[in-house]
């Protein structure tokens, strides 16, 4: 049985990565018109703030990047290519300007659509640009924990879609659940 209540606050204030790691085997939950959406979270990437100049948040503070500064607990949600949305959950304590994109999301229930790769995730998900800045702690959108604590392995990779930002594009910072048939990319 899943346990559908959101992770508290204190999940996102902490080490990016850590997050990520965390956010593996995790569920996403959404409440579409009353039709509850599930998928258990199974890739990840983290941006590390305004060094990582893969992160939009090394830009600095715009509008468009005001939520990435926190505090934590937050959706940020953005267009690329104009017509997919993208979903990060903000960590760390505010004005850090990290957060975790999710990529991959492995479907539990109502969830009939593709889910490999952040933009078939949001559509799948019901996710769009209404959710940007939206309390990762509220009842109908939220991270519920995991409801299996036996360990997994995690792969460690490079990002997609990120090599214009020099030696960031090399880091191994998307992180995956070995095995796991709807990771976007090996």
């Amino acid at each position: 049985m899943l346990c559908l209540n959101p992770v508290p606050r204190s999940f996102y204030d902490r080490d990016t990565i850590t997050v990520a790691h965390d956010l593996l085997g995790a569920f996403l939950v959404h409440d579409v018109a009353g039709e509850v959406r599930v998928g258990k979270i199974v890739e990840v990437e983290a941006y590390l703030g305004e060094t990582d100049l893969a992160a939009h948040s090394s830009k600095g503070l715009t509008p468009r990047t005001r939520i990435l500064f926190g505090p934590p607990g937050f959706a940020y949600v953005y267009l690329i290519y104009g017509m997919y949305f993208c979903m990060n959950v903000v960590t760390e304590r505010e004005g850090s300007a990290c957060a975790v994109l999710l990529r991959a999301l492995e479907p539990v229930q109502n969830v009939s659509e593709r889910t490999r790769g952040p933009g078939l995730l949001c559509r799948a998900m019901g996710i769009d640009l209404h959710h940007n800045g939206q309390d990762l702690e509220s009842r109908d959108f939220f991270i519920a924990p995991r409801d299996d604590y036996a360990p997994h392995q995690v792969v460690a990779r490079p990002r997609i879609g990120v090599a214009y930002s020099g030696i960031w594009a090399a880091k191994p910072l998307r992180f995956y659940l070995k095995g796991n048939p709807y990771i976007s990319k090996k």
